[in-house]
């Protein structure tokens, strides 16, 4: 099982490691990448066309402002893409979530809120969860944790109102 993660710039790694973490946490074998739908573009047509062959089995593309680059691996590669839009604009993200989420009909991009990276990496699972039964007994395993932690701060909280 293997998740690229592509950014198209180097600043966008602070978010995409929050990504990278919950993969690693997984176990799922990643690729990270920087290339540009604006200033590589034929790098990033390349590096779609070739995603499946390379064993890719999800691709999440982080990008900020004109966010192209998830629609332009979509467009030329079968593999599902994830759009991770970045804040990294005075519009504070909204153009890289437009810019993702407004996919013409036929190249669907699946999309997470802006820096929604942990988002981006629990998608790209559940996806490989359907082939991997490990995955998804750990996805639920992940999930169940959450739940009690929500648990636990409810009786914190509690504890704390009743002194």
């Amino acid at each position: 099982m293997k998740v690229a993660i592509v950014m198209g710039s180097e600043s966008d790694f602070p978010v995409v490691e929050r990504s990278l973490r919950i993969l690693k946490e997984f176990g799922v074998d990643t690729e990270v990448r920087i290339i540009s739908a604006h200033r590589t573009p034929d790098k990033a047509v390349e590096y779609g066309k070739r995603a499946e062959e390379e064993g890719i089995e999800v691709i999440i593309a982080a990008a900020g402002k004109a966010a192209h680059l998830g629609g332009v691996l979509a467009a030329v590669s079968i593999v599902p893409v994830i759009g991770l839009p970045i804040k990294s604009s005075t519009l504070d993200g909204l153009d890289s979530l437009l810019s993702i989420v407004q996919m013409p009909k036929g190249i669907p991009v699946a999309t997470v809120a802006i820096d929604g990276a942990e988002n981006a990496a629990l998608l790209a699972i559940q996806i490989l969860s359907v082939k991997y039964e490990k995955l998804r007994e750990e996805l639920k395993e992940y999930r169940e944790k959450m739940a009690q932690q929500v648990e636990e701060k409810d009786r914190e909280l509690n504890k704390k109102l009743c002194i």
